[in-house]
């Protein structure tokens, strides 16, 4: 016990008393056999994110956690807790709004308060600064809540433009029998802003889930790169995550808080301005994301379709079937366009800012079998993030850039609504060929805005298969390989923070990714003719992009 007491005061900043009385009124956390090894993508337990070359240090598996750290983590996870609940319920000094309108921490009043703090203090000599932010909301039941939060699987799926690997390593608690009251999980994950031109941030860190005696839940997150010997990381967290407090009506107020110690010196200078605004990795984003995606899972289990919305969907299982393969198609693009170190991105000779990279295909029934040919570029335009997004979304518009559509007229055939903004919808749109000897084109498409970004996703899909997928058929056997866009505020001039959803806000930051088939055979070769087509495609396209939103309205 003084052994461990010494040790853990070096990160808590106190000893811990005898028996370790102060988890006393706490629910019991056990420490079980150590799960069986675990594999190269995670194992027992493991999670989201998959085969792929070039994994960082940090997400790469480890050894199940030595038996020495597990009271250090727990003691790590309880004072989190307690640090967490403090800074989610004071006000100022210790939170200021900022010109954002951004609840930020101040730094001061935080080390002030915990002097100590949760591990080592800022690397500010290596490059690392604080980002600390803080957002409210009222969103889903917080039963559900925790559950998306404590299960690897769902949290990378639900938080998917932002999570872009993750995976659990060591379950120390599984909580109380039928809830997760008392979890704590060791885990890694990576998250991203979507675009190749800023690097993910790796994190190792414990989760912690708890209910309180007033009825409110609270999950925690703290860095334990401090506890092992691991590569040197490049963002580490401090005491993060979220309160949980149930309404009468069901529904849950959710106060989320980020707090991290990140170098984010890699970042591109076009990005710098919005990732310092904490949109781009803070709470708001984080909270944002989530009220989203309960809208998103509200539309798929509705039964009261809206008049005008069915097109030619004439059940509610064709409505589900449809939104599910839409969601695999948001989440496949999500996952593969920002830097992860899963990605082996290579710059093309002559262009610093068009990455491609490619994969094989193989036994995938959601892809074509082949060799894929991924290309992204991210670049700034002068027109505000929502015209940007209304005009790209429009099938009216999209033959002024859409050099596959081949210059067809495009016709919306059947719109389902997703969310509270009309730019909120699963389209299904026929390109009628401009060529009386070419065949149709069908795409699927999905557009997305909440108050920090905006996605426009889109894949050419198989008639048949759509037909089939229509009638309430089986969406997972669809081949799919998304490409499309992610536009993000610039955070410049006058109206900076604003966010996504005003008019009068500044430039968009624009991603651009395609994912094309260059070769139906696994095992060839790429030719280095089809990187340059897909070079030439990129680059025409972002130039068509740029004339399509500034000279239309939308």
């Amino acid at each position: 016990i003084e052994r461990i007491s010494g040790v853990t005061a070096k990160y808590v900043g106190k000893p811990i008393g005898p028996s370790f009385s102060r988890f006393a009124d706490r629910a019991p956390i056990s420490f079980g056999t150590q799960p069986e090894f675990l594999g190269e993508y995670g194992g027992p337990g493991g999670g989201a994110g998959g085969p792929g070359g070039g994994l960082g240090e940090v997400l790469r598996p480890v050894s199940v956690t030595n038996e020495a750290d597990k009271p250090l983590i727990v003691e790590l996870a309880v004072t989190a807790m307690e640090e967490l609940i403090r800074m989610a319920q004071s006000g100022e000094p210790l939170w200021v709004t900022d010109e954002n309108s951004i609840d930020v921490l101040n730094e001061n009043e935080y080390l002030r308060i915990f002097p100590r703090g949760i591990g080592s203090k800022p690397f500010a000599n290596l490059g690392f600064r604080s980002e600390a932010s803080r957002e409210a909301a009222v969103i889903m039941n917080p039963v559900n809540l925790v559950e998306i939060l404590m299960d690897v699987n769902q949290w990378s799926r639900v938080f998917c433009g932002i999570v872009s690997r993750a995976m659990t390593l060591d379950v120390l608690s599984t909580g109380i029998a039928g809830n997760y009251n008392g979890a704590l999980q060791v885990m890694t994950a990576e998250f991203q802003l979507p675009s190749p031109l800023v690097p993910t941030r790796e994190n190792y860190f414990a989760r912690y889930c708890k209910r309180h005696h007033d009825g409110i839940w609270a999950v925690v997150d703290v860095s334990l790169d401090n506890l092992r010997h691991a590569p040197f990381t490049r963002c580490r967290r401090r005491p993060s995550g979220c309160l949980i407090q149930e309404l009468p009506n069901g529904c849950s107020k959710v106060i989320w808080v980020e707090n991290v110690e990140v170098d984010d010196r890699g970042v591109s200078d076009i990005y710098k301005t919005l990732v310092n605004t904490s949109l781009a990795f803070g709470a708001k984003r984080w909270v944002a994301t989530l009220d989203r995606q309960c809208e998103r899972l509200a539309s798929a289990i509705t039964n009261n379709i809206p008049a005008g919305d069915l097109g030619v969907l004439n059940s509610s299982d064709g409505r589900k079937s449809i939104l599910k393969l839409a969601e695999r198609m948001v989440n496949s693009f999500c996952t593969g366009v920002g830097a992860s170190t899963a990605h082996a991105w290579t710059t093309l000779t002559g262009s610093d800012e068009i990455r491609v990279m490619t994969r094989k295909s193989i036994d995938d029934p959601g892809r074509p079998p082949g060799i894929v040919l991924s290309a992204a570029t991210s670049f700034w335009v002068a027109v505000p993030p929502r015209k940007a997004f209304n005009i790209l979304r429009s099938e009216k518009f999209r033959s002024e850039w859409d050099i596959l559509s081949n210059g067809g007229v495009v016709d919306e055939m059947a719109h389902i609504a997703n969310g509270r903004d009309p730019g909120n919808c699963v389209s299904l749109l026929r390109v009628n060929s401009a060529n009386a000897s070419q065949s149709n084109m069908l795409i699927l498409q999905e557009s997305s805005t909440d108050a920090t970004g905006s996605y426009v996703i889109y894949a050419p899909v198989d008639f048949a298969a759509m037909n089939i997928v229509l009638t309430g058929g089986d969406p997972d056997y669809v081949a799919l390989l998304p490409s499309g866009f992610a536009i993000l505020p610039d955070c410049e001039g006058p109206n900076r923070g604003i966010g996504i959803t005003e008019i009068g806000s500044g430039g968009s930051l624009v991603t651009l990714a395609f994912q094309i088939l260059v070769d139906s055979a696994p095992n060839s070769k790429i030719s280095v003719g089809s990187v340059a087509t897909v070079n030439s495609l990129i680059k025409c396209t972002l130039e068509r992009i740029r004339t399509a939103v500034m000279c239309n309205d939308a």
